[in-house]
């Protein structure tokens, strides 16, 4: 069975910001996922997730960036897991989603 997007979504759900507790996708802290087939074709798969946090000062960066490449290297026939913190765009309280706004209790 191919490895999805989605996939890694739900992976990525599992991951919370230790200060806010509301998981890294429903914050809006995901900007881009990529999933590639590896070398040799049908050898497992190459995921890279661009992403940002609350803050650049985020004390908790190197903790949240290793939990989230431990959870796409548990994804099954995954070979290689690169995250790349960004920082443009800066992120915004307007970047949660409807479901991380409900478990906020944000208007």
């Amino acid at each position: 069975m191919a490895l999805t997007k989605e996939d890694v979504v739900s992976a990525l759900r599992t991951c919370e910001d230790p200060e806010i507790p509301v998981n890294i996708v429903d914050l809006g802290l995901v900007y881009d996922i990529d999933v590639r087939e590896g070398a040799p074709a049908g050898g497992g798969y190459d995921v890279s997730v661009r992403m940002t946090l609350t803050s650049p000062n985020c004390p908790m960066s190197r903790s949240i960036s290793a939990e989230v490449q431990r959870k796409l290297l548990g994804l099954e026939r995954v070979q290689r897991a690169k995250v790349d913190l960004v920082w443009e765009p800066v992120w915004h309280p307007s970047m949660i989603t409807s479901e991380g706004r409900r478990q906020l209790k944000l208007p």
